[in-house]
């Protein structure tokens, strides 16, 4: 059973960093892709970022973190971080963490329905 659970999240000053981490087990994060997604109410979910499984396929979505976010792998503690540089009000929402295997684990993406293993979510909120 592929199971995820984020954490790190909190309030935070505009301008100021978080680190999210994104804990796996049931698998050895490396065999895995991990997306980073975020929702406020009532809009969908967007993709963030995401760390595919093998090779360092990542990617960044372009309006909403590239440049300020960064993503890494820990495969010693079978973890993912993503780390938020110089957050902005907008920011703000509950963060997820997915996860997925599979062949097509190899290819990054941050599309939600690509993956079937969701974290409960942790909030992000910006403000002074």
């Amino acid at each position: 059973q592929l199971l995820v659970v984020e954490s790190g999240g909190g309030l935070v000053e505009p301008g100021g960093s978080l680190r999210l981490s994104c804990v796996v087990s049931g698998f050895a994060v490396d065999r895995v892709a991990v997306g980073w997604f975020r929702q406020t109410p009532g809009k969908e979910r967007e993709g963030v970022a995401c760390f595919s499984a093998g090779d360092y396929d990542i990617k960044f979505v372009e309006d909403v973190g590239k440049g300020r976010f960064a993503i890494s792998r820990d495969n010693a503690k079978n973890t993912v971080h993503l780390q938020m540089n110089s957050l902005k009000p907008g920011d703000t929402a509950v963060y997820y963490c997915a996860a997925d295997w599979g062949p097509e684990a190899s290819i990054c993406t941050v599309v939600p329905g690509r993956y079937h293993y969701w974290g409960q979510g942790t909030q992000v909120t910006v403000s002074s």
